[in-house]
C-alpha cells in the first residue's frame, strides 16, 4: 500500500494557488477539481501567502512587495485608465448628440 508521491511543476502549482486566491473557492473543492490531494494544495497556498511563491521556501524580500506595483501591473493600470478616459470622452460626445437630437425633435414638433 505504498503511496506515490506526485511531483507537479511550478507552473501547475502557481496556477492552482491562483485559482484558490482569485476565485475564493475552498481548497478541497479546487483540489478535487484538479485531482490533487487537498493537503498538497493547502501547503502550496500557505507557502505562497508566506513566501510569495508556492514553489519557493525562501521568503520574498519585503521591499519588493511592500504595496508597490510591479512593472506589468503598472502598465496594465495605465492602459485601463487610458481606456476609461476614452470611454468617458465617447460617452460625453454621445450625450451631446442625444441632446441635440432631442432639441431638434422638440423644434420640429412645434
Amino acid at each position: 500500500m505504498a503511496s506515490r508521491k506526485h511531483i507537479y511543476d511550478a507552473e501547475f502549482r502557481e496556477g492552482a494557488v491562483r485559482i484558490v486566491t482569485e476565485t475564493g473557492k475552498p481548497i478541497p473543492e479546487v483540489a478535487e477539481d484538479l485531482g490533487i490531494h487537498p493537503g498538497a494544495l493547502h501547503s502550496w497556498v500557505s507557502r505562497a501567502r508566506r513566501n510569495g511563491s508556492p514553489s519557493s521556501d525562501r521568503p520574498v524580500a519585503e521591499s519588493s512587495s511592500g504595496g508597490r506595483l510591479q512593472e506589468s501591473e503598472r502598465a496594465e493600470l495605465e492602459r485601463l485608465r487610458a481606456e476609461a478616459r476614452e470611454k468617458d470622452k465617447r460617452l460625453r460626445e454621445l450625450e451631446m448628440e442625444r441632446d441635440v437630437c432631442k432639441r431638434f425633435a422638440a423644434l420640429s414638433v412645434k
